[in-house]
């Protein structure tokens, strides 16, 4: 990959579409991931106004500490950079009263998490009200278009989506090239929603590597008949994730009613 020309059409891409839009910038949920920190650093690249938000629900401390790290010199480089902190962990436990937390823990859990990310979305669109300005999206091309590893309407909640035709590899690339910290480029990919250090691969099954291998391989009409072993394993998991996130992945079905029943 190009790393330099990918970035400046990004880049490019992400003015010209707010400039046409009518709008001051970008508002980017920063996580201490590598995903966000190059979006947030793209956007930062634009010249717009940029705001970073912190928005920790019993964040890992190791996460916490990169996010800072991260925006500390993003605004330390770019004078039109600009973050928030917005602590959301009383909200959510306030939320937790209010509904049932009976039936399977493990379901009870799951569902507590894509709140934790709708929450934050619900956040990041109120500071875009607030000051004018479009929601970043920080999914790779493996999460959006793969395994659907996001949340509905939570991170997948974005007005557009700078990094999402990049593998998870090339944003790594990038990273690199836009000075990323090295905190950062070094810590195992983590969507952390579940308030401890647990990574994509431990939820997952197969690492980033593995999953842009067998979605090459789903491309090119491979079947799981056609691998033996480990690649046989990691296949038929991204097969899984991809069959049973396809909703995500989709437009939303339309009941279309027919013309003579109007």
């Amino acid at each position: 990959m190009q790393a330099e020309k990918v970035a400046d059409y990004i880049i490019n891409w992400l003015k010209d579409y707010a400039q046409n839009a009518g709008v001051n910038g970008f508002v980017v949920g920063v996580s201490g991931g590598i995903d966000s920190a190059v979006t947030s650093t793209l956007c930062a690249e634009t010249g717009l106004k940029v705001l970073c938000v912190e928005m920790p629900i019993h964040q890992a401390k190791s996460h916490v500490s990169r996010a800072h790290e991260h925006i500390a010199q993003l605004k330390k480089r770019f004078e039109n950079v600009e973050d928030t902190r917005a602590d959301l962990t009383p909200v959510f436990e306030e939320f937790k009263t209010e509904v049932s937390l009976d039936g399977n823990q493990t379901t009870v859990d799951m569902a507590l998490a894509n709140t934790r990310a709708r929450l934050r979305m619900t956040t990041l669109y109120y500071y875009a009200g607030l000051y004018g300005l479009l929601v970043a999206g920080t999914g790779n091309k493996v999460e959006d278009f793969g395994v659907g590893f996001y949340t509905k309407y939570g991170d997948g909640g974005v007005d557009l989506s700078p990094i999402a035709d990049l593998l998870k590899s090339e944003v790594y690339g990038l990273g690199d090239y836009l000075k990323v910290p090295e905190s950062i480029m070094n810590a195992a990919p983590s969507d952390g929603l579940f308030g401890d250090a647990r990574s994509d691969e431990d939820q997952i099954g197969a690492s980033y590597p593995e999953l842009e291998w067998a979605m090459q391989m789903a491309d090119e009409g491979k079947t799981i008949d056609d691998f033996e072993g480990r690649q046989k394993e990691a296949f038929s998991i991204y097969k899984k994730f991809n069959s049973q996130n396809k909703h995500k992945m989709i437009p939303i079905p339309i009941c279309e009613i027919p013309e003579n029943l109007k």
